[in-house]
């Protein structure tokens, strides 16, 4: 079987995320920026709502634990709220799920739009007659109101990124690979070898990480197979990112096996792994994921990966930048 059939099988739907209807404001040249902390969700609901089932149905979907992080921690903060109390303040908050269940709902559905009192907002609303519907409406839509909501911090801070792009990065991972993220100011080049690249923005308790490397592709559906993959970064990691004492190196932990999802995202096809690294013979460790993908020409296997290393911090926020700087990969075009 071919790796084009196999990605076109096992494709996660992000196109489902683009195919959500978006209405966006006349006037958002004029609208405030968006409040609220990365990965807040507010959710406007009456509270009888929000302690029966279609608040469980919305914690579950909502709160539930962020996979591969060493300790728990929910996919998103919520905030919940009574109709009565969303005002200004509220209204122009980063995500919004909005409930509105009553006998005078006159189109029921889920709406998805953006920019309604702030930008770049994101804003749901779950129209329901009554509290079984809207609980339907949920649980039929669960995956896209999340990949709505995903999309929209991913895109705030791949906005980020190329507004404050440190712009040396580029050019040498363009140079490499044909292609690159895009790299926001506090990175910079640790390492540079004639196969692999490390990237890094260190502070004083808080490291986060890329590594991009490349080797031959076999054409065969085992360069996409979790072990495999897994095998080449223990490979490249052993060789070139040493810890701090000797015989120390970057390694796959195996305490969990490795997750992996066949992705197509804006016209790309790639493999994405997430896990957990460890330092061979020491104590470090944290999450990882990575990017495994075709060079243009197929001739070989591009890996883009990004690992966070943070042992005081709660670390979701940590990953979902570096995940979402990944998702910023481009082709550079000036080679076509």
């Amino acid at each position: 079987m071919t790796m084009k059939r196999i990605f076109s099988l096992l494709t996660v739907t992000a196109a489902a995320i683009a195919a959500v209807s978006c209405t966006c404001s006349p006037k958002k040249a004029l609208l405030p920026t968006i409040s609220g902390k990365a990965g807040e969700v507010v959710i406007v609901i009456d509270k009888t709502d929000w302690e029966g089932a279609v608040g469980t149905e919305l914690r579950d979907l909502l709160a539930s634990d962020c996979p591969f992080l060493p300790q728990k921690e929910p996919l998103y903060t919520l905030v919940d709220i009574v109709p009565s109390a969303f005002t200004n303040i509220f209204q122009i908050h980063r995500n919004i799920i909005i409930v509105n269940i009553g006998n005078d709902v006159t189109e029921p559905g889920i709406v998805y739009r953006q920019d309604v009192w702030a930008q770049p907002q994101c804003v749901i609303s779950v129209n329901a007659v009554d509290s079984d519907s809207a609980l339907q409406l949920i649980k039929d839509n669960s995956k896209i109101i999340l990949n709505t909501i995903e999309q929209a911090e991913r895109d705030r801070i791949i906005a980020n990124s190329i507004r404050y792009e440190e712009r040396s990065i580029a050019p040498v991972v363009k140079g490499f690979i044909g292609g690159s993220p895009h790299f926001p100011t506090g990175y910079s080049i640790k390492k540079q070898t004639s196969d692999f690249i490390w990237i890094e923005y260190a502070t004083t308790y808080v490291t986060q990480g890329f590594f991009v490397y490349r080797y031959p592709a076999s054409g065969t559906a085992d360069d996409f197979q979790v072990g495999n993959i897994v095998a080449k970064r223990d490979e490249f990691l052993k060789d070139n990112v040493p810890g701090m004492f000797e015989n120390t190196y970057m390694t796959t932990s195996d305490i969990t096996t490795p997750g992996l999802e066949y992705i197509r995202y804006k016209g790309r096809d790639f493999a994405e792994v997430r896990g957990y690294w460890e330092v061979h013979n020491d104590y470090m460790g944290g999450p990882f994921i990575s990017h495994s993908f075709y060079s243009r020409d197929g001739k070989d296997i591009i890996v883009l990966e990004g690992f966070v290393y943070a042992p005081r911090y709660d670390k979701r926020h940590y990953m979902r930048e570096v995940e979402s700087i990944l998702y910023s990969f481009e082709w550079d075009d000036t080679e076509d």
